[in-house]
């Protein structure tokens, strides 16, 4: 019985990191199945509840969140945007599921799923005429900047199987062009940033000196690259550019928020319903949902400490991973990690993907999956 619960369970939280590549809803739901799973083996097998240590700045940070939204000037506005806490449990959930091997095969699974992905996007670009900043590819997602997110992520793990893998090489290097022409086809600028970080990243800890094929890889770029993408690369150092202009009146904005609430910041999901307050007279948009700034967003929603926690669990997080990728085992699941947090580090200086829910969902399983792989025998 336990052992039919288990595979059920793996089964569901495999289609669910795939699942979110295509559909939240479907992703979602089988992340629902694969807890009950999980709670049932707990019960089965009367095993004691476990995660890895980098949980636990995670989880300070989350009860850090939810004493924001009760400080909030409207909390159940605030408590309610809390539910995207719940997907936090995918830590100890992926910790338990996919150990050893498992965990080999769910980056495989991902990377296929991100292949039919970036395909439907090309498909998008140049049969659907997704080809310019008013109608971009985003796959079956509902958001532009979701989907190249995604791609983002993944291109990181499938560069890292490629570098650093033991097996299984071959369809990641098969796959990984078409991944890259898919991001670049978004027309989004903090993704491309998030994968250049990335790449640079991997290719630095195989050997610093492929660093020097990076503008090689621009040339080509440039060479090869539609017009429309060349000048949206191009607009990133355009201070004129009005995306521009907003981003930095954004962070002023965000600025005078954590000035006037520096404890517990104006709430979760407050920004927008109290942007109107604190609108820079350069501010281009009449009103942003949140302010393309991670640590400014944080702060300014949730407060100082809330942030203090956040930066915790991201530098112990790095460093755990770095402990792992100089392990002997699975170093291609640390390296994934590593280029995982980097991304959404860079990305997240003009975006704020670690509050999109897909990208928080396929986040937390990459960063994990090291943990499950290399996981003391008696904690399964």
């Amino acid at each position: 019985m336990a052992e039919r619960v288990e595979q059920a369970g793996i089964i569901a939280l495999l289609g669910a990191a795939g699942a979110i590549q295509f559909s939240i809803a479907v992703g979602q739901s089988l992340i629902a199945v694969a807890v009950v799973c999980w709670l049932a083996l707990l019960f089965l097998r009367h095993e004691q509840w476990t995660a890895p240590r980098m949980f636990w700045p995670l989880a300070f940070y989350g009860a850090l969140t939810l004493l924001s939204a009760v400080f909030s000037s409207q909390p159940r506005v605030s408590l309610i945007d809390c539910k995207q806490l719940v997907l936090f449990v995918l830590v100890p959930l992926t910790y338990r599921l996919l150990d050893g091997r498992r965990s080999e095969t769910m980056v495989t699974f991902i990377v296929s799923c991100a292949a039919a992905s970036a395909a439907f996007g090309i498909f998008q670009y140049a049969i659907l005429h997704y080809d310019n900043l008013g109608q971009r590819p985003q796959g079956t997602l509902g958001h532009y900047m979701t989907y190249s997110g995604l791609l983002m992520l993944v291109i990181g793990a499938t560069l890292a199987r490629i570098l650093f893998g033991d097996r299984e090489r071959l369809w990641p290097a098969l796959v990984l062009p078409a991944l890259i022409v898919a991001v670049a086809l978004t027309f989004t600028r903090s993704a491309w940033v998030g994968a250049c970080v990335g790449v640079a990243l991997l290719l630095s800890l195989k050997d610093f000196r492929l660093l020097a094929v990076l503008p090689v890889i621009a040339a080509g770029f440039f060479a090869l690259a539609p017009a429309r993408v060349t000048t949206r690369f191009t607009s990133m150092f355009d201070l004129k550019d009005p995306t521009n202009r907003d981003r930095v009146a954004m962070l002023r904005e965000g600025r005078h928020m954590i000035r006037d609430y520096p404890l517990f910041g104006v709430g979760p999901n407050m920004v927008q319903v109290r942007y109107a307050e604190y609108r820079d007279p350069d501010a281009v948009q009449p009103v942003n949902p949140h302010l393309h700034n991670v640590p400014v967003q944080i702060a300014a929603e949730r407060g100082l400490p809330a942030l203090a926690a956040w930066l915790g669990f991201v530098v112990f997080l790095l460093v755990e991973l770095a402990r792992r990728f100089r392990a002997a085992d699975h170093r291609a699941l640390a390296a994934a990690g590593l280029a995982a947090v980097t991304s959404m580090l860079a990305a997240g200086m003009f975006e704020y993907n670690f509050g999109d829910s897909e990208f928080l969902i396929l986040f937390l399983i990459l960063v994990t999956l090291p943990f499950a792989a290399t996981k003391p025998r008696q904690d399964a």
